[in-house]
């Protein structure tokens, strides 16, 4: 390495992202005199969107801070809950995480998702113009500089996906409010009005019903209603007791 030399500490939240860091969590990096501060700190590894506060000599700076030759910085992690400002909170996921963005829409959590790949640029560009955070486990996604706002999806396995971003956000929850299919609002439906939707078996089984306002699309309390129930009640039991 050629160059003034700065010292940075990462805290061990963030240590995944950096594996040149580990075990210790310290890397070093050429102080340029032109490249900010957050430009580093995402050329080391770590999307922005994962980064807290950011010190360096023990002072809080911006990510456009310009580091200098012998400055010692400290990464730390974003801080929860997270408050994302200006808009009702609602997001955008990739197309990776479908069974994620049906959970939340169970959940009444406004979720944009698309199951055809429109690419990071698009994405991007819809973070933006919505104002949706967008939740990916792509770090290149994360670190696109006209996203609205964003996070990283540490976990592959939707429960503990779903609790990360309750724990992370704690967005308001309306169960049952959302089609999981679209993510369209329901309202009450007569049997008659989705009597085209049903098989003789539910048509005689049931007698209370939703549908989407926006797609149609019919729902009852079918087979499969004990499994989502749990689900909302361990999401609505850990944000009451958060």
């Amino acid at each position: 390495m050629n160059g003034p030399e700065i010292r940075v500490e990462f805290a061990p939240e963030l240590h995944l992202f950096v594996p040149r860091a580990r075990p210790t969590g310290v890397a070093r990096a050429a102080a340029d005199g032109v490249s900010t501060l957050g430009h580093l700190v995402e050329s080391l590894g770590v999307p922005l969107t994962e980064v807290g506060a950011l010190l360096v000599d023990g002072r809080e700076v911006p990510p456009g801070h310009i580091p200098a030759g012998g400055e010692s910085v400290r990464v730390r992690p974003v801080r929860h809950p997270q408050r994302v400002p200006g808009a009702p909170l609602r997001f955008l996921l990739d197309v990776h995480l479908g069974t994620l963005a049906r959970r939340l829409r169970l959940l009444g959590v406004d979720t944009a998702y698309e199951s055809t790949d429109l690419g990071d640029p698009a994405l991007a560009a819809l973070s933006a113009a919505e104002q949706r955070v967008m939740l990916s486990r792509d770090r290149g996604l994360l670190r696109r500089r006209e996203l609205w706002a964003g996070a990283y999806v540490y976990s592959t396995r939707p429960d503990e996906q779903l609790q990360e971003v309750l724990e992370r956000f704690r967005p308001e929850l309306h169960p049952w409010t959302r089609c999981t299919a679209c993510n369209g609002l329901l309202r009450a439906a007569t049997k008659e009005e989705v009597a085209a939707q049903l098989e003789g078996g539910t048509r005689r089984s049931y007698d209370v019903f939703a549908q989407c306002a926006d797609c149609g699309r019919a729902y009852w309390r079918g087979a499969h209603h004990e499994q989502l129930e749990a689900i909302v009640e361990r999401a609505v039991s850990s944000t009451r007791d958060a």
